[in-house]
């Protein structure tokens, strides 16, 4: 799995306000990445409001997108941003 620009995330944390949802972020792009290598680097984002808005972009580390909800064992990850199908 490779992080990619026009991919979509939401949040893992539970600190956002229950009306409000899951933050969600788009990868707008990479820099400091290894072409298919998975969680180096640091990658451009956006956060995207309800009505799809681009807002508040930022460089954020590649090891906090996930391409599932789970760890390797099985766990539900508490932190970071899971890929969006």
């Amino acid at each position: 799995m490779t992080i990619q620009p026009g991919q979509i995330y939401r949040s893992l944390s539970n600190r956002h306000h229950p009306a409000d949802g899951p933050v969600r972020i788009k990868v707008v792009g990479t820099h400091g990445t290894i072409p298919g290598v998975w969680g180096f680097g640091k990658v451009d984002v956006v956060t995207l409001t309800e009505t799809g808005r681009e807002i508040r972009r930022r460089a954020i580390e590649a090891t906090q997108l996930h391409a599932t909800a789970t760890t390797k064992t099985g766990q539900p990850r508490r932190t970071g941003y899971v890929l969006e199908r």
